[in-house]
């Protein structure tokens, strides 16, 4: 059985990539600069400049917006067959980083060179697929943008509970970074909801008890 090719791999994780002319997927793959992180890496940094466009092929990268004073709202994640939309930007706009990528696990990546992702840009299926997938992500930074600029913090923790299964082994300060928030202030939200009757909490778990109320609590 013959093993598959990197530009095999590279359409695996992204299909749409399948309409490329033959020799723009080789280019894809010859030029690309085939990188593993382990887990916790800065992958780049608000400033920096771009230096390609990265392609998952294994793990997650978390992109986080910091502020001065050490607080981090995360942004997104950029899991395998997803794309990073600040990079896409700051490649388009040929400007540095505006906010920080750093992995969460054990991460594998292709990095294709700025002047290969400006000359792809010329096949029409690989800009169409990267407009597609960087319209997908504005979609999820406006609806993040809602949820922080409209939401209570008390609703979006509850929302954010419902999510993770009805025991959670998660710290109260790993909460407070996927919300962007402080962990006092989290342990003071959670002891809230334990007082209510909807959760009990113990040493890195938490234990749903009653998911109606949080749900109800989470819609508002």
């Amino acid at each position: 059985m013959t093993a598959p090719t990197l530009a095999d791999t590279v359409v695996a994780r992204y299909p749409e990539l399948a309409a490329l002319p033959e020799a723009a997927r080789q280019r894809l793959a010859g030029r690309a600069q085939r990188v593993t992180l382990p887990a916790g890496t800065p992958v780049f940094d608000e400033r920096q400049a771009c230096q390609g466009f990265p392609f998952v092929l294994d793990g997650s990268i978390r992109v986080v917006k910091a502020a001065p004073n050490g607080r981090e709202l995360p942004l997104y994640r950029v899991a395998p067959g997803e794309t990073c939309v600040i990079s896409s930007a700051c490649l388009l706009g040929h400007v540095p980083y505006n906010a920080r990528g750093v992995t969460e696990t054990d991460t594998t990546l292709l990095l294709l060179p700025s002047a290969d992702f400006q000359a792809l840009l010329g096949e029409a299926a690989f800009r169409d697929f990267v407009f597609q997938l960087f319209s997908e992500r504005i979609a999820d930074l406006m609806q993040l943008i809602e949820e922080v600029a409209f939401r209570k913090l008390d609703q979006r923790l509850a929302a954010l509970l419902l999510g993770k299964g009805q025991r959670l082994h998660i710290t109260h300060q790993q909460l407070a970074d996927e919300l962007g928030s402080v962990r006092e202030i989290v342990s003071r939200l959670l002891k809230n909801f334990a007082a209510q009757g909807l959760v009990a909490l113990s040493r890195e778990q938490i234990e749903i008890l009653d998911p109606a109320g949080l749900r109800r609590l989470a819609g508002g």
